[in-house]
């Protein structure tokens, strides 16, 4: 099947089809870097969208062509159908903030509603709510506090993403990659897989800021938005979001740290900050410090650099925690660590008569420095251990809720939990964590179904027809990352 797209010239181009995870199917829109990114916006296709995201052009062309100017005039852009497009994107199924309101309750009246708070947002008489405070379990076992914000706080703040993406997508560094347009986790995975398998890294420094959304400086945010923000009026609403608070126990705090994690843009926020803090100083320091070859990839606060000299990862990880204490940040002690690590690791550390490479994690994997079929180094992903132990036993307690439902209920609640598992896991390297996996889930589903009836006959060979008819298989879905990084970074 094929899209069509005519011109304002009245040209018809045709363009394929993607077909992700196949090179060939990129081949229709080559380009290099970041380049196209900001307009990547999960927007319906209206009269409403055409008009936004031309408006939003003349803004980044302006962004990429004046990198020190300052966009004193962008309020405007915060018009009812961005807050539309805002709208739609977020997710059908969100908790909800403190004001109750769920998407599906708000989309009754949809219309009208955007039509007051566009006029609420423009005379200066919308007001933030407070946040509400929630917590999520982590896969070591602590608990991650997330700030829910009310409905209209979300739209808001959706559509002011949308403006600032088309000024920021331009100035952010090409080796950052978390919460941007067109970009995502397999994308960052890919980029340190490729770097270390074809460039100088012999030493990795694994940073993790501790507590980054929670520590972030309030006054440091609004000071960095201010390089590119000249409207007053965009700076008095982020910091309104800053101020309004988190309520939690039925009490309301206000901090003058943090962002609010899990606010719709408190992703961008970070990214801001972090841009100013940690990017242009690391590129920068790359460029006049690095004696030997570097490389960098972050994803939001996780941050993984490549050294290809010992002493360069040395001076640089000091004076990485240095730069970062001057802004209020503070390295993880125990997830920060500086490891040899690379093609040539195991073979010098043998040489020293030390044991195996370390490894080290990054987006839900270990990365271990293995060796192919033909004896040749090959960096390996696995799905890490306690998140695979964890997402089990999330299934095993969802199974007993779902006991007294029937077998196609539960098989229908499967698939989509072990479908999302391989949509992200089942990546080259990884074949016999998703097989265990897929093993696992079958046997807890196999319990769950004997432990119905003392009479139930619920065996092996019954539970593997009926798992065969619900589950998909076990195996591999992305692409090997130098194929799907030569694709996206056609240079």
């Amino acid at each position: 099947m094929h899209d069509t797209e005519k011109s304002d010239s009245g040209i018809v181009a045709v363009k394929l089809t993607n077909k992700a995870g196949q090179p060939v199917a990129e081949l229709v829109e080559p380009r290099p870097g970041t380049k196209g990114n900001a307009e990547q916006q999960r927007m319906h296709r209206t009269q409403g969208r055409v008009r936004m995201t031309q408006s939003l052009d003349r803004v980044r062309k302006a962004a990429r062509l004046r990198k020190k100017d300052r966009f004193t005039a962008l309020f405007h852009h915060l018009t009812v159908d961005a807050l539309r497009t805002a709208f739609f994107a977020l997710k059908r199924k969100a908790a909800a903030g403190v004001d109750g309101m769920m998407w599906q309750d708000y989309e009754a009246d949809l219309e009208p509603r955007l039509v007051d708070l566009h006029k609420r947002v423009h005379r200066g008489a919308y007001r933030p709510q407070p946040s509400r405070r929630t917590y999520i379990p982590k896969a070591d076992g602590k608990q991650r506090p997330l700030a829910i914000a009310a409905l209209e706080d979300k739209i808001v703040q959706g559509a002011t993403v949308i403006v600032f993406n088309a000024i920021y997508e331009g100035d952010f560094c090409g080796f950052s990659y978390g919460f941007r347009p067109g970009r995502g986790p397999h994308d960052a995975l890919d980029a340190l897989c490729t770097a270390i398998e074809k460039r100088q890294a012999n030493w990795i420094v694994d940073a993790d800021i501790q507590n980054f959304f929670g520590a972030v400086s309030q006054t440091w945010l609004v000071r960095f938005l201010e390089h590119r923000i000249g409207d007053k009026r965009i700076i008095r609403l982020i910091q309104k979001w800053l101020k309004a608070g988190i309520l939690e126990d039925g009490i309301v705090t206000v901090d003058d740290r943090g962002t609010g994690q899990g606010s719709v843009i408190s992703p961008l926020l970070g990214n801001i900050y972090l841009h100013y803090v940690l990017d242009l100083w690391a590129k920068r320091w790359r460029q006049r410090e690095a004696t030997g070859d570097m490389i960098i990839v972050r994803y939001a606060d996780d941050v993984v650099v490549g050294f290809e000299r010992e002493e360069d990862a040395r001076r640089f990880l000091d004076a990485m925690r240095a730069r970062l204490e001057e802004f209020m940040l503070t390295l993880h002690p125990d997830k920060t660590r500086l490891i040899e690590f690379g093609r040539f690791a195991a073979v010098n550390r043998k040489r020293r008569g030390l044991g195996k490479p370390e490894t080290f994690t990054f987006l839900g994997f270990t990365l271990i420095c293995g060796r192919s079929r033909r004896g040749l180094f090959q960096l390996q992903r696995k799905t890490r251990g306690d998140r695979m132990r964890a997402k089990l036993q999330e299934i095993k307690e969802e199974l007993r809720r779902r006991w007294h439902q029937s077998i196609p209920e539960q098989g229908r609640w499967l698939r989509q939990v072990v479908t999302g598992h391989f949509a992200y896991f089942a990546v080259p390297t990884n074949s016999r964590a998703i097989s265990a996996f897929h093993h696992h889930v079958v046997n807890l589903w196999r319990r769950a179904l004997q432990r119905r009836s003392q009479k139930d006959r619920t065996t092996w060979t019954r539970i593997a027809l009926i798992s065969g008819d619900w589950l998909p298989k076990p195996r591999t879905l992305h692409p090997w990352p130098s194929v799907r990084f030569a694709v996206t970074h056609p240079r």
